[in-house]
């Protein structure tokens, strides 16, 4: 498991940090293509657009200094706007039938971009606990998950994976910790 106090976010603006970028690629794929079809890409599209996004990332964040103040998702948001004018400006001539929006007509602020906070940060969670499971033993993810997120009695899940009560609370302590380190920042 990473035990390095730095949030993601820190790790990123260090600069070439490929276990980071590879972490915080596989957190927002699922975010940026979801915004990319809300504003009525196709799939093709909305990779070709994600991948810009994640290049003008690679280029800003070493400068990037995060702002609790300021949420961090927003400018996010901003950045794949941005890069979307850009590409819609650039095209010259569209296939028959292909949908288009003038950049310039969308507002800073597009409505079909929300996410309301409930989803997002459900939405977050469950792309972070789903790369984080491979960071814990079997065990340990089991009684964290039987224990919290089905809600069962410690006596009960430690009675079935054969480990004491005591050992399924730390094994809840030890993957909220982790999940709470790994989105540190990204849930403002």
């Amino acid at each position: 498991m990473n035990t390095t106090s730095l949030t993601l976010i820190e790790r990123l603006a260090g600069g070439t940090n490929d276990v980071a970028w590879g972490r915080f690629v596989d957190l927002y794929t699922p975010l940026l293509l979801g915004w990319c079809r809300r504003i009525g890409l196709p799939d093709a599209d909305a990779a070709d657009l994600t991948q810009t996004v994640f290049l003008t990332l690679y280029q800003t964040l070493p400068e990037f200094r995060y702002d609790p103040a300021r949420s961090f998702r927003a400018w996010l948001k901003t950045v794949l706007l941005n890069a979307w004018r850009n590409q819609q400006r650039g095209r010259r001539s569209r296939p028959a039938g292909s949908v288009w929006l003038d950049p310039d007509l969308v507002p800073e602020t597009d409505p079909r971009l929300e996410l309301d906070e409930a989803e997002y940060r459900a939405q977050l969670v469950r792309r972070a606990l789903a790369l984080m499971q491979e960071q814990f033993e079997p065990n340990t993810w089991k009684a964290c998950w039987e224990f919290v997120v089905s809600d069962r009695p410690a006596a009960e899940v430690a009675t079935e994976l054969g480990i004491s009560e005591n050992a399924v609370y730390l094994a809840k302590s030890r993957v909220l910790r982790h999940l709470r380190h790994e989105l540190r920042g990204f849930l403002d």
